[in-house]
C-alpha cells in the first residue's frame, strides 16, 4: 500500500496519464459517487442527483482525455519506428555519393546561363541601374508624428 502512495506521489511530476494516477482517479471518483449516492438515499435531495450526473461525465472526460493522449503516444511512437529506418537508408546514401551538393556548382552557371539567353533579368539589368526604393516618409498614406499634429493644429488655429 505505501509502494502506491510512493508511486502516487512521484507520477505527480511525470508528464502524462501514468497508470497509477488513473487508478487513484477512478477510486477518489468512484468513492465520489457512493458519497453522493448515499447523500441522495439519506436526503431525498435532487441536488445530490444533479451532482452525481455532473461527477460521471467528468469522470468519463478524464478516462477519455487518457485513452486519446495514450492513442497519440502510440501514433507517435509508430511514425518515429517508420521514420528511423529511412533515415538510415538516406545517411547511407549519402555516404555512399560523397557530399550531397555535388555537382550544384554546374547546375548554378548553367541556369545563368539560360536566363540571359532567354533574355530573364539579372539583377541590375534593369536599363542598366538599380531603383532606389521608396522610403516610409515617400509612401503615400506617411505615418504621423506629434509634430505634424502640432501644424495642423497650428494652420486650424490660423484660419
Amino acid at each position: 500500500m505505501s509502494n502506491f502512495f510512493a508511486e502516487l506521489f512521484s507520477s505527480i511530476f511525470t508528464p502524462g496519464p501514468t497508470p497509477t494516477l488513473l487508478v487513484a482517479t477512478n477510486a477518489s471518483f468512484a468513492a465520489l459517487q457512493l458519497l453522493l449516492l448515499a447523500l441522495l438515499i439519506a436526503t431525498y435531495s435532487v441536488h445530490f442527483l444533479i451532482l452525481s450526473f455532473l461527477s460521471a461525465g467528468l469522470w468519463w472526460a478524464i478516462n477519455w482525455f487518457a485513452s486519446e493522449l495514450q492513442a497519440a503516444k502510440a501514433k507517435e511512437e509508430e511514425a518515429t519506428r517508420l521514420r528511423r529506418p529511412r533515415s538510415e537508408r538516406e545517411s547511407w546514401d549519402a555516404d555512399e555519393s560523397g557530399t550531397e551538393t555535388e555537382g550544384a556548382d554546374e547546375l548554378v552557371g548553367q541556369g545563368q546561363d539560360r536566363r540571359r539567353e532567354e533574355g530573364g533579368l539579372e539583377p541590375g539589368d534593369a536599363q542598366g541601374a538599380l531603383r532606389r526604393r521608396r522610403s516610409l516618409g515617400e509612401q503615400s498614406g506617411e505615418m504621423s508624428t506629434d509634430s505634424e499634429w502640432e501644424k495642423v493644429e497650428e494652420e486650424d488655429r490660423d484660419r
